[in-house]
């Protein structure tokens, strides 16, 4: 059995981590939202041969907005964590992996962020699904 503080603490840095998600990606929807970033978002996915791109990139943007807040709450985090999970493998395909690794120093715009953003969405989503399977006595 573990130690009870050590289990508090466990839960408070996993909160802590999950928070820290949530204000990164609530931070990158409501700067394209209030800078006037959505339309140019959708101009160049249509660019990339994407169709109704406005629509697309309205809906990253309200996703990004409105998911961060329930993943906040702790809300969905499972379901929640594989909608970002695909918006952002998508962007590290379309626009970050052609800039190489690196986002700042030997490189720019590269993908280590979003690989950083990828695998922690994986460890958090991963384990509340555990955590949601334990409660529902399915493990």
């Amino acid at each position: 059995m573990r130690n009870d503080g050590l289990s508090r603490l466990d839960q408070h840095l996993w909160l802590l981590l999950r928070l820290t998600l949530a204000g990164l990606l609530a931070a990158h929807g409501w700067a394209r939202l209030l800078g006037g970033g959505v339309v140019p978002f959708g101009e160049w996915l249509q660019t990339q041969g994407l169709p109704a791109g406005f629509y697309l990139a309205a809906a990253v943007t309200a996703y990004e907005i409105v998911a961060t807040v329930l993943y906040a709450l702790g809300k969905w985090v499972w379901p929640l964590t594989l909608g970002f999970v695909g918006i952002y493998s998508t962007g590290l395909l379309m626009v970050h992996a052609p800039f190489g690794w690196f986002v700042v120093g030997a490189g720019r715009n590269g993908m280590e962020y979003s690989v950083l953003l990828i695998v922690t969405l994986c460890c958090v989503g991963y384990r509340a699904y555990v955590a949601g399977k334990q409660r529902d006595g399915q493990f």
